[in-house]
């Protein structure tokens, strides 16, 4: 499929782009790519300007964005790691994402400069774009981003997928029950023929950003003052104290230069992602249970893990013992996860990136003339 001035889409002279936004951060780099060009923390620094540049004058850091001209309420906005992480005297970390939807259009637009800006380095005109989207997303959401792409940005075509359907394609299934765990939340959706089933997801609260606060209150009543996520474990079994005491400790340093080895409680944490109610298992449980009983066998043949939680050493093999214990006995439980570590957590980014490659989608984007032509009704016909 072409587009203006004979460009082809999915064509080796003009590159796709794939944006994959989430709750900790936003994935963004070129289709037929086996990794994102960048994977930018999803918040910003929002603080007053010191310094307001004239209309002509250049701004030196290429990670900080104005805010307009001089009106006496001028802020500054800081992107990405490099500057968030700079403490600056009234500088407050903001984002632009809740419950796993853009809540904050301006501030999201201020990211997409900096990602066309600093990251492509490529006018937005050029390049196709293919977003990922939660399977719980709005329809005004939906329609205000492809708004903004076609008007502000003029994307020469535009397409949205669910995100669980794409992790299922980057682990070569177009059926399965999609467990992803993430910062904020996590959640089973089943995948049939490509399609996500909404009506059967479910999700719980608990996630990333869950196990980080439970891991500062424990520190804290440990008077020790922070403990990097990365150490935290998963426990191949359920709990037990005494077994996981016989787990050789692992030594840590903190940035303070405080030293401690950290044994059973680097396991004990992680038991909230497994509880009865809104576990992992649970959830998977719930999916398929939703889904006609003829469908069933193929989703609990094809349960895929991703996600950035499930980064954590002992995630899948927890899972998959979880599972094997409440999966009924007249179906064949397999489960799924990508052998290393980022690509279960860029699974949705790296689906993304062989959908908008293949030569049969490219019939399947959004035209920048479809949309002039159709409006905002081309999302539901062409993106269900």
């Amino acid at each position: 499929m072409s587009g203006p001035n004979g460009m082809l889409y999915g064509g080796d002279e003009i590159g796709a782009l794939v944006f994959d936004p989430g709750h900790h951060s936003l994935r963004v780099g070129y289709a037929q790519e086996d990794t994102p060009k960048a994977d930018i923390p999803a918040v910003i620094g929002v603080g007053p300007a010191s310094h307001i540049p004239d209309a002509e004058e250049k701004v030196p850091d290429g990670n900080i964005t104005q805010s307009a001209a001089k009106t006496g309420n001028e802020l500054r906005h800081y992107i990405d790691v490099t500057e968030i992480h700079v403490p600056r005297p009234g500088m407050e970390i903001q984002t632009y994402i809740k419950d796993g939807q853009v809540d904050n259009w301006d501030l999201f637009e201020k990211m997409l400069d900096y990602c066309y800006s600093k990251v492509i380095r490529s006018p937005p005109e050029h390049h196709p774009a293919l977003f990922t989207e939660a399977v719980w997303t709005t329809r005004p959401a939906r329609e205000k981003l492809a708004e903004l792409l076609f008007e502000k940005y003029q994307a020469p075509a535009f397409f949205l997928v669910k995100n669980a359907v794409l992790a299922a394609f980057a682990n070569g299934k177009s059926t399965a029950l999609v467990l992803d765990a993430g910062a904020s939340q996590t959640s089973a959706v089943p995948v049939i023929d490509g399609y996500a089933i909404v009506s059967a997801a479910v999700r719980s609260p608990l996630g990333g950003d869950h196990l980080a606060a439970q891991a500062k209150i424990m520190l804290n009543n440990m008077h020790i003052q922070m403990l990097p996520i990365y150490s935290i474990q998963v426990s191949e079994s359920p709990y037990e104290e005494r077994v996981a005491a016989a787990v050789p400790g692992v030594h840590h340093e903190f940035p303070g230069g405080y030293h401690q080895d950290f044994g059973p409680e680097r396991f004990k944490l992680t038991e909230c992602l497994f509880e009865q109610t809104m576990g992992a298992a649970q959830l998977v449980c719930s999916a398929a249970g939703a889904c006609d009983a003829d469908a069933r066998p193929a989703l609990w043949g094809g349960v895929v893990a991703c996600g950035g939680l499930s980064a954590l050493s002992g995630w899948p093999e927890r899972v998959a013992r979880e599972l094997a214990a409440r999966a009924p006995s007249s179906h064949r439980l397999k489960t799924h996860a990508a052998p290393s570590p980022q690509e279960r957590r860029f699974a949705a980014w790296l689906g993304g990136s062989i959908l908008a490659s293949i030569g049969s989608f490219q019939q399947m984007w959004i035209s920048s003339q479809e949309y002039d032509e159709g409006g905002k009704g081309q999302l539901e016909r062409k993106c269900p």
